[in-house]
């Protein structure tokens, strides 16, 4: 699967935007996907380093109109912890020199509320 159809759409709710501090973003995600995937999804479409990843299956609420009884669909969500002070990585290499790694990646997703 591509990244954009592993990560459907942000869950905007009060206790999702009071995780935000702590560096934890809640994603819809396609419930075929697994922690691996969704970790590999965010980090190439955020750029950012991903440290954990939670999932859980939501199941479906029931809905009626009038005399009909129905029900909404299952669906998957993933809560997302990234790394909100990446460092550069060291790291001896031949000749036993120091060498250093910058990769360049965010603190935060700025996209994540539609900025």
């Amino acid at each position: 699967m591509i990244p954009e159809e592993i990560i459907l759409a942000p869950v905007v709710t009060e206790k999702s935007n009071d995780e935000l501090q702590q560096g934890k973003y809640t994603f819809k995600v396609n419930k075929k996907a697994t922690k691996v995937e969704i970790a590999k999804a965010v980090e190439k479409l955020f750029e950012v380093k991903v440290l954990k990843v939670n999932t859980m299956n939501v199941s479906g609420k029931k809905k009626r109109v009038g005399y009909h009884v129905g029900k909404t669909s299952d669906w998957k969500k993933a809560i997302v912890t990234i790394d909100t002070n990446p460092e550069d990585v060291t790291y001896l290499a031949k000749g036993g020199k120091e060498t250093k790694v910058s990769k360049k990646y965010k603190d935060s997703i700025d996209e994540f509320m539609g900025a």
